[in-house]
């Protein structure tokens, strides 16, 4: 098993790629803290993965709260003694919005959820990477984090800045035994779209080129494939970069 006694946390994980991650994760060997604002789901996710023989608990998390955050990471620490892997999944959409449509409200939400929540998580972790001289940092970025055509102005800012905060962390933490890779997914078939509230039609009709291009959409276990490897030592070179996985989407542009 790739992950045999690695202890890791997955946010979002009670749907879409976060619990394909964190059930491919408890089947590689890891205990894997499920995290999610809907606690409910998590631990469905948690049973399931019993029923397979892992070890998982669920925690609800919202990770726009650093009490929630605290809480999550010192969980996985007192049910299993450390953290090795954090997967930084949790993740909502805008409407579609161009910047002449944001409002603060919108836009201090969407950073605190995408952007803010990752990096608290990630600060949080660092001690106890530090003192280990290891650890494993994954954020789900997106290719609206790479191009500009791919969602809303806030979407593709937040993701921009994650992928920022990625590469910078790859590189501060390269000589501590610390990775820091993102994964940027197309589309991929979760409920993501869900957290999309009042679709603004100028900005959807603008991102339209890009939608057509789009050669399929992708099921959350193959993110999670993608989430294994970067989380393994099969990756022991790969540090403070983006792993795009589109089926080939953003090839064409």
């Amino acid at each position: 098993m790739k992950l045999k006694d690695q202890v890791a946390i997955v946010t979002g994980a009670a749907s879409g790629m976060g619990k394909a991650i964190a059930e491919l994760y408890a089947r590689e060997g890891a205990k894997v803290i499920v995290a999610d604002l809907n606690l409910e789901g998590a631990e469905t996710v948690v049973k399931e993965i019993a029923q397979r023989n892992g070890m998982a608990k669920a925690v609800e998390v919202n990770v726009a709260k650093q009490e929630d955050i605290d809480n999550m990471i010192d969980t996985a620490v007192n049910e299993y003694g450390t953290l090795d892997i954090l997967v930084n999944n949790a993740g909502i959409m805008d409407g579609f919005e161009p910047v002449g449509n944001i409002v603060d409200e919108r836009w201090d939400m969407i950073f605190d959820v995408n952007t803010k929540g990752v990096m608290r998580a990630m600060r949080k972790a660092m001690p106890i990477f530090l003192e280990k001289e290891s650890g494993i940092i994954i954020n789900t970025a997106s290719t609206g984090g790479l191009n500009g055509a791919h969602a809303g102005a806030v979407y593709g800012a937040s993701k921009h800045a994650v992928i920022g905060l990625t590469k910078n962390t790859g590189y501060m933490y390269a000589q501590k035994g610390i990775r820091c890779n993102a994964i940027a997914p197309g589309g991929v078939e979760t409920n993501i779209g869900s957290s999309m509230k009042s679709l603004n039609e100028f900005g959807a009709s603008r991102t339209k080129a890009a939608q057509d291009v789009m050669p399929r959409t992708g099921k959350p276990e193959e993110i999670a494939q993608v989430a294994l490897f970067l989380a393994s030592s099969e990756s022991s070179f790969i540090n403070g970069t983006v792993l795009t996985a589109d089926g080939g989407w953003t090839a064409a542009f």
